[in-house]
């Protein structure tokens, strides 16, 4: 159980394996990262479906269109590769990316107990909503009724990875 915990807390999902490419053991991704160029920074990854989780080493990253080709050492028959399609690509995540002061994952975020500026609780973000101006965290109360609020220090004052808080300072009529 430990090595679970430690995987998810370590490891982001970094993109989704779509298809094999060739007969040697390559495999098309699909990045699911700001940067796939980071891709050549992944040297050990899991491999992710369901409950099923494969630890591989990275051969060699090459780049095609918008996919990222991947050859892991040890594999190099289409036939061996196969079965990954569709599995989820986890990389480390001080691999995934370099965040800035008041930048977090997704994967931090959602879970979060979210209360207003009173103290007064509002429910659980429960997803993340990716704009072209900025991100919104969507905040789901017991009774499933959902909150949207613009990811900016205006409303978002106070956020606590480490002990599962963030505090919102919404405008009137924002909760409504």
């Amino acid at each position: 159980m430990t090595e679970k915990r430690d995987l998810e807390k370590n490891y982001l999902p970094a993109g989704r394996i779509t298809t094999t490419h060739g007969i040697k053991g390559e495999v098309k991704v699909y990045p699911e990262v700001d940067d796939p160029g980071r891709f050549s920074l992944f040297k050990d990854v899991y491999l992710r479906s369901g409950a099923e989780t494969v630890p591989v080493e990275i051969e060699n990253v090459k780049f095609f269109k918008k996919t990222v080709i991947l050859k892991f050492k040890g594999i190099d028959d289409i036939n061996d590769v196969v079965k990954y399609r569709d599995y989820e690509v986890l990389a480390r995540r001080e691999d995934i990316a370099e965040l800035k002061e008041d930048q977090y994952f997704d994967a931090d975020i959602i879970g979060l107990l979210v209360s207003d500026t009173s103290g007064t609780e509002l429910g659980t973000v429960s997803n993340v909503l990716h704009g072209s101006g900025n991100d919104v965290y969507v905040i789901r109360n017991g009774s499933g009724k959902e909150i949207m609020i613009p990811a900016v220090k205006k409303f978002v004052t106070y956020v606590d990875i480490e002990n599962g808080r963030m505090t919102v300072d919404p405008l009137p009529g924002m909760l409504s």
